[in-house]
């Protein structure tokens, strides 16, 4: 299933993509889960697609203003430096654990809404990744186990002020500006993608591929990154683990590359979709 979050008449709603149209389920099942965190937490997945089977759809796609896939987070928890490529462009050092950093949900929008340019800085850079969004929570989580507790994968764009970001020795601000980290279009659950399965990650502005990796690629796999994580807080449900950018950034470019008003930029995973989301400036500004 392809499962979405989106604002209809200005309350937050959640439903089912089929092809161009879309199941809302809020009416359906929003009394026992007000939200698709809460779906996921009450092991819902299977009534969803019952309610699928059982109601015609009754939203179009192109209609709907998206948000991010899990509104409503308790963590979002980044991988840094997690491709051999993009460790080299940017000079570090390889770890043997998973450089880890925070990001707050302020700081999400979802499919076809726009990325934010802030006025203190034009260094705005795209990190393109793959989500995983827990299903099953769990403290200290083997490896072995890890595939069990994902509910399903989503694309991200890890949205970067880098010279905010590297400032200091800390990465929070330059990772957690307004409406800077795209998320969605949607939660393709764990069901429709193999344990292991390799995915294709690509990025792409105004066109150009600007990055492309496999999850072979990936220096601390998925199950590592479950594990590691959950050795030292509990996972919940809902939770979102977004894996690392491979290298091909803009600030690593000669010249560099930063987005700037009026570009589009798609995050493509191939067992998920495309997210897509324009650029303008802070009104603000």
């Amino acid at each position: 299933m392809k499962l979405i979050s989106f604002l209809l008449h200005n309350t937050p709603s959640y439903g089912i993509v089929q092809g161009d149209d879309v199941l809302n389920l809020t009416p359906i099942l929003g009394a026992q889960a007000p939200d698709l965190k809460s779906l996921i937490a009450h092991n819902m997945l299977d009534q969803a697609a019952k309610a699928l089977a059982s109601h015609k759809p009754d939203l179009k796609f192109a209609d709907l203003h998206l948000l991010p896939v899990i509104t409503n987070p308790n963590k979002i928890v980044c991988v840094g430096l997690n491709y051999a490529d993009h460790v080299r462009e940017t000079g570090r050092e390889l770890t043997e654990s998973p450089a880890l950093f925070l990001r707050v949900s302020e700081s999400q929008i979802g499919h076809g809404q726009n990325i934010v340019r802030p006025p203190e800085s034009h260094r705005l850079d795209y990190e393109g990744e793959i989500a995983v969004i827990i299903g099953k929570g769990g403290r200290r989580i083997s490896e072995a186990d890890s595939w069990s507790h994902i509910a399903g994968y989503s694309c991200y764009n890890d949205g970067s002020v880098r010279d905010w970001q590297v400032s200091t020795t800390q990465w929070t601000a330059g990772k957690n500006f307004w409406r800077t980290g795209g998320f969605g279009p949607w939660m393709v659950t764990a069901d429709e993608i193999k344990p292991d399965q390799k995915m294709t990650l690509i990025t792409r502005l105004n066109g150009q591929e600007l990055q492309r990796a496999t999850t072979d690629m990936m220096i601390h796999s998925i199950p590592r990154q479950i594990a590691y994580i959950s050795t030292f807080i509990p996972l919940e449900a809902g939770d979102v683990i977004v894996t690392g950018t491979p290298g091909g950034v803009g600030n690593k470019r000669t010249p560099q590359l930063f987005m700037k008003p009026g570009d589009v930029v798609e995050i493509e995973v191939d067992a998920v979709g495309i997210l897509r989301n324009g650029i303008v400036d802070d009104v603000a500004a």
